[in-house]
């Protein structure tokens, strides 16, 4: 069974999300043990949201996900360090085919603030390349992040939604540019260099930026000199900062704020002139009090959300269409897979039939088109069986089909499978 647990930019309080943004990148394997039916986990933690899939033992003495469930909050709240209740209320659940519906909207950006969002399907793919790597997926996580991967980019391909470019920082940047007289004039200072710091630098120079510097906390210059930026080093950083007309901080360093209101002001020496920093990042990179700095106006995450326009509803139809559709498609598919045991059991009888009839055919010295056409015949009757069981299955009778199969075959014959897990 998957289950989805997830706290997002919609319904969960901005710092509960600040919260959850600090619980690191080894919890996905920490979720994976909290409880005996977790049989794997995918963590995707982005700057509006946080979910953890769960793929759970279909085990019928462990019938019920609600004990693993609350044995993962327990753990994500603890890593969070944040009240198990406070969690608890502001998290949804999804599971069975819920959770791709939700995971393809996910992927595709239906569920972004800015809507159609570029990022959002590199993160759905590095959440699932995180847990590969440290063995804490399974075939049904694998199959739904796949899956997922592929509507986002059905979605792109066919809607407007993969024209526009979208992304956060672009929104952010759309937002600020009417209190701008000039982006080419504008001096820009940019504080990280991380994945996210790339996607901040094209919003930038899309919209005429020219004067950008960059300035990591951790003093590397490769991100600065792949880009041809001007680097700005520790010493140089807070008179750079008390210069620029646009800071934008995307950092993932959370230890303290990249932007301190009391050194901002002291570096700025009281000075008024207007000043706009966009702070994308989770946690926040700027001190909420920079704010009230004279002639300062702060945009974080939380007022990007606010003023995050309504998308075309035809486009968002569109592909919202397309995700429905690549559910129910998954929905099948997975419908199909729970049938294979008996399709595997269903083969084995058959090919024993087959191989004792063979051997009489041989001791008899028949010729070769009779042993070709006993093959010929097992080959369409299975074939017939099975293509029969998994149309079934797809429409939700796999159930029964897999019954009928058991019923008819002797006990020794599921038997004989054992557990070798032959697919179909």
């Amino acid at each position: 069974m998957l289950v989805c647990l997830t706290a997002h930019q919609r319904s969960t309080p901005f710092d509960s999300l600040e919260r959850l943004s600090t619980v690191g990148d080894d919890l996905a394997g920490r979720l994976s043990n909290v409880h005996e039916s977790v049989r794997g986990a995918v963590v995707l933690a982005t700057c509006n949201r946080f979910e953890a899939y769960f793929d759970i033992s279909d085990d019928p003495d462990l019938a019920s996900p609600l004990p693993a469930m609350d044995a993962a909050m327990e753990a994500i709240a603890d890593a969070a360090d944040m009240p198990f209740r406070a969690l608890r209320e502001n998290v949804d659940f999804a599971h069975g085919n819920q959770v791709a519906h939700h995971l393809f909207s996910v992927a595709s950006g239906l569920d972004s603030v800015a809507v159609g969002e570029d990022e959002i399907a590199g993160q759905v793919r590095r959440a699932l390349e995180s847990a590969r790597e440290s063995g804490r997926t399974t075939a049904p996580l694998e199959h739904l992040f796949q899956r997922a991967t592929e509507t986002s980019r059905t979605v792109k391909n066919t809607t407007r939604l993969g024209e526009s470019g979208r992304s956060l920082v672009r929104l952010a940047v759309d937002l600020v540019t009417p209190r701008l007289d000039d982006w080419a004039r504008a001096r820009v200072l940019l504080v990280g260099t991380g994945r996210y710091a790339a996607a901040a630098l094209a919003a930038l120079r899309a919209v005429g930026a020219e004067d950008i510097r960059v300035h990591s906390r951790s003093g590397r210059k490769k991100f600065a000199n792949r880009e041809h930026l001007v680097h700005v080093s520790v010493d140089d950083y807070a008179a750079e900062a008390a210069a620029a007309d646009v800071i934008v901080t995307c950092t993932a360093t959370a230890d303290t704020y990249a932007l301190e209101a009391f050194s901002h002001a002291e570096a700025r020496a009281g000075g008024t002139a207007p000043q706009i920093i966009i702070d994308l990042g989770l946690p926040r990179n700027v001190d909420p009090e920079v704010a009230l700095l004279p002639g300062i106006d702060l945009l974080d995450l939380e007022t990007i959300r606010l003023h995050a326009p309504v998308d075309e509803a035809v486009t968002v139809g569109q592909a919202r269409e397309i995700v429905e559709a690549a559910a129910q498609r998954h929905a099948a598919a997975r419908r199909v897979h729970e049938v294979s045991p008996s399709v595997v059991e269903l083969r084995h009888f058959v090919q024993g039939i087959l191989d004792e009839e063979l051997a009489r055919v041989r001791r008899r010295g028949d010729s070769a088109q009779v042993e070709s056409a006993l093959r010929h015949f097992s080959g369409v009757m299975m074939h017939q069986l099975i293509a029969r069981g998994h149309t079934l299955a797809s429409q939700g009778h796999g159930t029964a089909w897999a019954d009928a199969v058991r019923t008819i075959l002797p006990a020794q014959a599921a038997d004989a499978v054992g557990d070798e897990g032959e697919r179909p």
